[in-house]
């Protein structure tokens, strides 16, 4: 059943938390009046409530403003887990829901060559390098809830270095697991997730829509934030589970001179 439109008078009367932000970016004309929004499930299985309740979110927000706009798009950066089955049953289902996204459907993987120039551009400025640690021992180094973490003995390579070795890793030459890339922030931030988060890693799997056009891929929060300023989404709505992700969200944004 599709959410019945709103008036903006409506929205912000709303004790919705949400509603009443977004009536306020509209009132101080923050985005220009626009709201977009979207709705962005990895294709790697099928829907469940939880899901539901984003989807009429999403989309119910954006019916709700005039003009306003919900993107359906697949967060397709792990081509070891989805598959186009997923797809189409996602699609099926924020129909079935009485929601349309219209023109507005998207992959992230549309995206992928521009994702990798933005991580080369990090790692020229001095911010991500490629780590040559294991999965274990960067487990290690990253510390826990009560303890910093530790620099990583590969935290200091060469800018050239970790542009070269990066490219080798676009082409190829590696196996799964060698190398990473990761965000030079703070090991010994109090939010783990600031500690040089992973943002690329080597999967030599086949993708359902790029075939083997690659063998590196973006982590989420990586791709998330960017794939939202590349469709100019003005409103990322997300569970508080993602609360500690936020201040990574920004810290991509805000170190690539994007807008947020």
């Amino acid at each position: 059943m599709s959410t019945p439109q709103k008036s903006p008078n409506e929205a912000s009367s709303s004790s919705d938390f949400i509603r009443t932000i977004i009536a306020e970016d509209n009132r101080t004309r923050k985005y220009g009046g626009r709201v977009v929004t979207r709705f962005p499930p990895e294709p790697n299985g099928y829907l469940h409530l939880g899901h539901a309740k984003s989807i009429c979110l999403d989309f119910g927000v954006a019916s709700e403003n005039e003009g306003g706009v919900c993107h359906l798009r697949f967060d397709d950066t792990n081509p070891a887990k989805e598959d186009i089955e997923y797809v189409e049953s996602i699609q099926e289902d924020v129909k079935w829901l009485g929601f349309d996204w219209g023109e507005h459907l998207y992959y992230a993987s549309d995206y992928f060559e521009q994702l990798y120039q933005y991580a080369v551009q990090l790692i020229k400025t001095g911010h991500a390098y490629v780590e040559s640690l294991s999965a274990d021992e960067i487990r290690d180094y990253r510390g826990t809830l009560t303890h910093p973490g530790r620099e990583s003995p590969y935290r200091g390579r060469p800018i050239e270095e970790n542009l070269d070795l990066f490219e080798r890793m676009r082409t190829g030459e590696f196996e799964d697991g060698t190398h990473v890339l990761r965000a030079k922030i703070d090991m010994a931030s109090p939010n783990v997730t600031m500690r040089d988060p992973t943002l690329y890693r080597i999967r030599n799997v086949p993708h359902h829509r790029t075939g083997d056009a690659w063998c590196i891929y973006p982590m989420y929060d990586f791709t998330h934030c960017l794939s939202d300023a590349i469709e100019g989404v003005t409103h990322s709505l997300c569970t508080l589970e993602f609360e500690n992700n936020r201040p990574l969200y920004e810290w991509v944004l805000e170190t690539l001179n994007l807008p947020q």
